[in-house]
């Protein structure tokens, strides 16, 4: 057999498996090293390949397209820093949970650490982030070896699966040669005949009756209850939560990204806008609760987090089914490990049907006197302010409709101004890490394949980390609507203690960039229009939003002044509640 013969059959193999397996896509950053896995999986009949040349843009796309068909998606890369560009978007895939079957190609082992070109130390080069790492085997013309890489191949998609999803590290040194022999007869074949070599069955986590009817005991005749929803994906548990929330007559407080604010279905009990209500220490001495049961991870809301850690007294339940510690208050008092449904389930099963309270009661009626002193004041705003924005894309974006949300004030935003609807619109968000590159790359990745239009809200700054991720929209023919939140420069700060120090608060973090984005957008033969008042912003998403391809529709406001527009309808509403809690 000759050399790219063996090097063939050993790497269609480990390609074969993983589509055995269900991997369907894959996202290529080209290069030389790596041509034995680009070309075999671009030529495998059931993967599809997407072509993205900047790395760290490549490696938000993957995790996009992850984020969004919730499986893994293979992530392939030459040998040396292009592999080092991967690391943003692998931290935040750990964080968040997302499935990413990692392959950086090497060179072989004669030459590493001896001055050969490309070559850097790729050993766990992820440190701790990935699930698990492999420095595979070089290519040997072996039936044994053939076994071996499909049982790599198996093991990576299971890993990657498993409570909690996350990465997975292959790297594959790979000898010249490197053209890998595409006419090879039984290119797909296996040596046994079983559709998988290897198969993993995960199994769910659940309690026994005596273990949940320790919760039960726990929440037995408390009436101060609330239950807390952080991110979550998952149709089924949405349903359940609400059934538990009824009975218990604990109210939710529903993170954006929980998906419980919008949607079909009763939203009574489902809290918004706690993030300002909170804010006052007042309010919260009226509305702290004596137990919380907390789902996923820690939502966006600060004011809620400072609750929790400033209360050690409120007994708090965290549910995770993955048994890992994820409660920045270090307060919690128990870790349920559970599948979330099956808790709801089992805990309802358990608990009679409660009357409703004062405490629930009035957790209702504040986001009631929010939802409408919030609309009450938008509706009065002329100039554009970021908070209207959020209000105005909730009414004029189509129903059945993907929302992907940047960092840093976006996602705030979106926290403050979203509020319930029936209409249906996923919100989507990198809350892992949150940082605010590959904002871009990741929105393009959810967009794939998607039924849903697509669209993504995000500032100035971000948009300015990820403007090579732009190609993807090209490169694929790719549909995404970017509603541009152009302030010049990091809102964010505006709020933080660091603006009272105007020596150099502008060059060290307002960092007003001043670009003319329709260069780029242009650059990258997108559609761009800017708005410049309401009437234009509903007239756009009226007549022009349904075009095909990459769509940049940005929004000048003025950073200057949203921190007091911010903060007076905060006054406005807590003002409001405080007349209502005290009657």
């Amino acid at each position: 057999m000759k050399t790219s013969d063996s090097l063939t059959r050993y790497v269609a193999s480990f390609v074969d498996e993983l589509a055995r397996l269900g991997v369907q896509k894959v996202v290529v950053s080209p290069g030389s090293r790596s041509t034995p896995l680009a070309m075999l999986m671009a030529e495998h009949p059931k993967l599809t390949c997407y072509i993205n040349i900047d790395e760290r843009s490549a490696g938000f796309f993957a995790l996009g397209l992850a984020k969004a068909k919730k499986e893994p998606v293979v992530l392939v890369c030459t040998s040396g820093t292009a592999a080092a560009n991967y690391y943003p978007a692998i931290v935040e895939a750990r964080y968040s949970r997302v499935p990413l079957i990692v392959l950086t190609a090497d060179r072989p082992h004669e030459l590493r650490d001896v001055g050969a070109p490309q070559a850097i130390d790729q050993i766990q080069m992820y440190g701790h982030y990935p699930k698990w790492f492999v420095d595979v085997a070089l290519p040997e013309e072996q039936v044994a070896m053939y076994r071996y890489v499909r049982t790599i191949a198996g093991r990576a998609v299971a890993v990657s699966t498993s409570n909690p999803a996350g990465v997975v590290h292959l790297n594959f040194p790979f000898r010249e040669p490197l053209i890998p022999n595409l006419s090879l007869h039984g290119l797909w074949d296996t040596e046994e005949d079983r559709p998988t070599y290897l198969h993993t069955i995960e199994g769910e986590t659940i309690l026994s009756k005596n273990q949940i009817q320790v919760v039960a005991d726990l929440i037995k005749g408390v009436t101060k209850g609330l239950i807390i929803c952080g991110e979550q994906n998952d149709d089924a548990f949405l349903s359940e939560v609400k059934k538990l929330s009824k009975k218990l007559k604990y109210p939710i407080l529903a993170d954006p990204l929980s998906q419980l604010r919008s949607g079909k279905g009763e939203k009574q009990g489902i809290i918004e806008g706690y993030d300002s209500i909170l804010k006052d220490p007042d309010i919260i001495n009226d509305l702290k609760p004596e137990i919380v049961i907390r789902f996923g991870p820690m939502p966006v809301s600060k004011p809620l987090m400072l609750m929790l850690k400033n209360n050690p007294d409120i007994i708090q339940i965290m549910i995770d089914p993955s048994n890992e510690y994820r409660d920045p208050t270090l307060n919690a008092s128990h870790i349920v490990v559970c599948e979330h449904i099956a808790f709801c389930r089992e805990l309802i099963g358990l608990s009679n049907v409660r009357a409703s309270t004062k405490y629930y009661d009035d957790w209702i009626n504040c986001t009631e006197i929010y939802r409408e002193t919030v609309d009450h004041e938008l509706e009065k705003m002329k100039d554009l302010f970021e908070g209207k924005i959020v209000r105005e894309l909730q009414h004029i974006l189509p129903n059945n409709s993907r929302l992907v949300v940047g960092n840093s004030m976006p996602i705030r935003d979106i926290d403050t101004f979203f509020l319930n609807t029936d209409k249906q619109i996923e919100i989507l968000a990198n809350r892992g890490a949150n940082g605010i590159d590959g904002v871009v790359s990741t929105a393009l990745g959810i967009s794939v394949d998607s039924t849903s239009p697509t669209f993504l809200l995000i500032g100035d700054l971000s948009f300015y980390h990820d403007l090579n991720g732009l190609l993807a929209a090209k490169m694929n023919n790719l549909n995404l609507t970017i509603i541009l939140i152009n302030n010049d420069g990091g809102g964010i700060f505006s709020f933080l203690p660091q603006s009272k120090e105007e020596t150099h608060f502008e060059t060290l973090y307002g960092t007003p960039i001043g670009l003319d984005f329709s260069k780029a957008v242009d650059l990258y033969g997108g559609e761009y229009v800017k708005i410049s008042s309401w009437e234009e912003l509903q007239s756009y998403f009226q007549e022009k939003w349904s075009n095909k391809g990459l769509k940049v529709v940005e929004i000048e406001t003025d950073r200057k002044t949203r921190v007091k527009i911010h903060r007076e309808l905060l006054h406005h509403v807590s003002q409001e509640i405080r007349k209502v809690l005290k009657q």
